[in-house]
């Protein structure tokens, strides 16, 4: 038996089973809570008032900062210790949590959600970073495996969690629930404390690039939601807008002048990293706005209940559940390349399905069959993103390097989500329905664009000094 073979068999230890169970738990509710308001939304807007406007912000104000620090999160727990970090970020997620559920208006709930993503982005990069130091060779692959698949199963009980919570109870539920998981793993992350400490006290924290990033983003994203209201004219507008340009312009300046950045720059002169993340960033961005405007659409104009929406949209899912990872196996044979280009085109065809939609709605010839077809397309996308990306980088940065992917897909949600007034403008109808179904698609058609153009198939090999596509996948 070769000395892999002999490592994969080995029974997990009793710490690496807690690390697992931490990780796992505090990865899903932090992603869960970034799809599980969705179908919360119309419920949201009939208590608290503030049409679109306060509904974009309910999801952009925890994709913004949780998009903005889950990098710098990373440093932290290097500087603090991973388990450390854990218990700050889930302590304080079940407090905004509560926050959140118990928001008396619009205003505090957008609050609340801000300080939310603040403790989510010290859970998920955390969590990620004690499997890789706890883990080793194969047994880490497997462990990765896992926490991947029950964070991305975070997406198919999202829907059913907030379509259930509001029909049955109230939005404020899909808040409150995130105490329990967050309780139940406390005692076991405190115990993981005095097997975990601080890998690195030299290494500098870069909050200067964090404040300019949360500005950056911030800015043009007020910007675009609020000119619905405000209109292009008002310096509330152009002011912030013009700001946030500014404040990216010095983060990037600074990004590659700091010795310590949360965003090393220079990963993205490696080709499957940089196309591969443009790809994430377009193929994200798709995703977040589709489902936000269908999630509303099917409720508000469609007449479906919260929990029927939710079920509405399992199809693609679930699809993506069951045969990832055979596309994962079959791009891992063949390479990374036309998986990742055949599968955006499959999802932006599934959303221009869509466009059948009108009313009465009849989710079964209208909406079904494009959900399926997204559902294939997604499957065959994921993985082989994944590998393309994290496969083009030497194995000692792939921790900063998933954290990266992971920070761009929540700012391409971010960002599409604050252009969504702009596409379907201020009240939700059929024709604005239509218009963000078609630029969903050519979102999709972009990130397969990127992935044709861009990536190469790994050839066997070391990755090379200049970051060149001799990496193996």
């Amino acid at each position: 038996m070769h000395m892999t073979d002999a490592a994969a068999v080995l029974p997990r230890t009793p710490l690496q089973k807690r690390v697992l169970v931490v990780a796992i738990v505090a990865s899903f509710i932090a992603i869960l809570d970034g799809f599980v308001v969705n179908l919360a939304l119309p419920a949201i807007g009939r208590e608290l008032g503030g049409g679109l406007a306060i509904q974009q912000w309910v999801v952009d104000a925890y994709l913004l900062s949780l998009g903005s620090l889950i990098l710098v999160a990373g440093s932290l727990s290097d500087h603090f210790g991973r388990a450390r970090i854990l218990e700050w970020g889930l302590g304080g997620f079940a407090l905004t949590s509560m926050m959140c559920g118990f928001a008396w208006n619009g205003e505090v709930l957008v609050i609340s959600r801000a300080l939310q993503g603040i403790a989510g982005a010290l859970l998920v990069p955390s969590s990620l970073a004690m499997i890789i130091t706890s883990f080793a060779g194969p047994a880490q692959s497997k462990a990765i495996g896992q926490w991947s698949g029950w964070t991305s199963a975070a997406a198919i009980v999202a829907p059913l969690i907030g379509g259930v919570s509001v029909d049955l109870v109230s939005w404020r539920v899909i808040f409150f629930i995130n105490v329990i998981p967050a309780a139940a793993i406390w005692p076991v992350l405190v115990r993981l404390r005095a097997s975990d400490t601080a890998r690195d006290k030299h290494t500098g924290i870069d909050y200067t690039g964090a404040v300019l990033a949360m500005i950056g983003l911030g800015g043009p994203v007020y910007a675009f939601i609020e000119q619905g209201r405000l209109g292009w004219g008002s310096w509330q507008v152009w002011g912030p807008l013009l700001v946030g340009a500014i404040a990216l312009a010095f983060f990037l300046v600074h990004e590659g002048r700091t010795t310590d950045p949360m965003l090393p720059l220079r990963l993205f002169a490696i080709r499957n990293f940089g196309w591969g993340n443009l790809a994430t960033l377009a193929i994200y961005g798709a995703i977040s706005l589709g489902f936000f405007v269908l999630g509303i659409y099917l409720q508000q104009v469609g007449g479906l209940k919260a929990t029927v929406a939710g079920i509405a949209l399992l199809p693609g899912t679930v699809i993506l559940m069951l045969t990832a990872s055979y596309f994962g196996g079959l791009a891992g044979k063949y390479g990374p390349r036309w998986f990742m280009t055949a599968g955006p085109v499959l999802c932006g065809i599934g959303f221009l399905l869509c466009l059948s939609v009108q009313e009465p709605l009849n989710y079964w010839t209208q909406v079904l069959p494009g959900q399926i077809v997204f559902g294939v397309g997604l499957a065959t996308l994921v993985a082989p993103l994944t590998a393309a990306i994290l496969g083009a980088v030497p194995s000692e940065e792939a921790g900063i390097s998933s954290a990266v992917n992971n920070a761009v897909a929540r700012i391409a949600g971010l960002i599409c989500i604050a252009f969504a007034g702009l596409i379907v403008g201020p009240v939700f109808t059929r024709q604005g329905l239509l218009n963000a179904l078609v630029v969903t698609a050519v979102l999709f058609f972009v990130g397969a664009a990127a992935s044709a153009v861009g990536i190469r198939n790994p050839t066997p090999g070391p990755v090379t000094a200049d970051g060149g596509d001799a990496a193996a996948a």
